[in-house]
């Protein structure tokens, strides 16, 4: 499994996190940690606002405060399906929002998403990775449901205590 080193470094990762109380602190750690195990060029963090029925994230790199409908884009369908999506030619993809690319200049070449449950079995949001050299693949999947678990406490502790 290429991912075998990775989760050594896992423990240490998770020492750092604990130390990062609040969704501007943490938010860029998990984001860092996701983008170099996969070797993706960008990462979000959409946080599902089940009263409003929108995902917003703040954690976009390069990118302000993204907000769509919790049943829109990729990130959408994630949760509708509430599995991971993997969209290696993502503007043929019917659930694809190209108006995001438009709005912030960047070109999304492939995608893949995963739902974060919290301990309730509710998606509280989706961790999506853009841009990987030669595409995603279903060890990445794989790696993206563990860590998306791995992180789920993390990121319901914040959400509910507002630490």
């Amino acid at each position: 499994m290429k991912y075998q080193d990775t989760y050594k470094k896992l423990a240490k990762f998770g020492r750092e996190l604990l130390d990062n109380t609040s969704y501007s602190s943490g938010l860029p750690r998990i984001s860092k940690y996701a983008k170099e195990v996969i070797g993706a060029q960008r990462c979000s963090i959409f946080i599902n606002d089940i009263a409003k029925k929108e995902l917003w994230t703040t954690l976009a790199d390069d990118v302000s405060k993204i907000v769509i409908p919790s049943d829109k884009g990729l990130v959408g369908f994630t949760i509708k399906e509430r599995k991971p999506i993997i969209a290696n030619d993502p503007y043929t993809h019917l659930h694809f929002l190209p108006e995001i690319d438009k709005a912030t200049g960047y070109t999304t070449t492939n995608i893949v998403t995963a739902p974060i449950f919290n301990s309730k079995r509710e998606i509280i949001g989706v961790l999506e990775l853009l841009n990987k050299e030669g595409g995603f693949d279903n060890e990445d999947v794989r790696f993206m449901i563990f860590f998306a678990h791995y992180v789920s406490g993390y990121l319901e502790l914040i959400a509910n205590e507002k630490i």
